[in-house]
């Protein structure tokens, strides 16, 4: 009798690795937001200047305003896009469980107003191993965001841990 290797890796991981997904568009970023979000994050303290002084932010290397590298300029959809892989149904048994095993975000050049981003993601790979939880999968997905002049703004690699 033989049994066959048991994995968590599935046909459909085997075939969306390194494919992008569709994209998502944000709207044209305003100073307004910039300075809201700024405000938000800072608060009760006043954020620095380069987010919200046209003056000073002129007076430095960027020239004008930028956005805080946290900004976000998917925060506040008009529609939202339905919730996908989520179901009622209590997930138990071998794979079912998971957990969110953290993020890295790499910057690179400020968003500014009047920027659009373009988002997209993909599942970059996977590492199968055993540990003390039993069969544990470690799945890396890229987040990658450019502006309308194609420059990274920023790339996140998220880590999901199923086991």
């Amino acid at each position: 009798m033989t049994t066959e290797p048991q994995t968590l890796v599935t046909p459909d991981m085997t075939e969306r690795q390194g494919v992008w997904g569709s994209e998502r568009v944000s709207p044209p970023i305003s100073e307004s937001d910039v300075r809201k979000w700024a405000i938000a994050c800072y608060w009760p303290e006043s954020p620095p200047r380069i987010y919200w002084d046209a003056a000073y932010a002129a007076t430095t290397r960027w020239g004008g305003i930028i956005a805080a590298p946290d900004f976000n300029p998917f925060a506040w959809p008009v529609e939202r896009e339905a919730p996908t892989g989520m179901t009622n149904t209590p997930r138990s048994g071998r794979g079912q469980r998971g957990m969110n095993g953290g993020q890295v975000d790499t910057y690179g050049v400020p968003m500014r107003p009047g920027d659009v981003i373009t988002s997209r993601n993909r599942l970059r790979d996977w590492n199968e191993r055993e540990t003390r939880l039993g069969p544990t999968l470690f799945t890396f997905s890229e987040t990658e965001w450019r502006n309308q002049r194609g420059e990274l703004v920023k790339l996140r690699v998220s880590t999901g841990i199923r086991y």
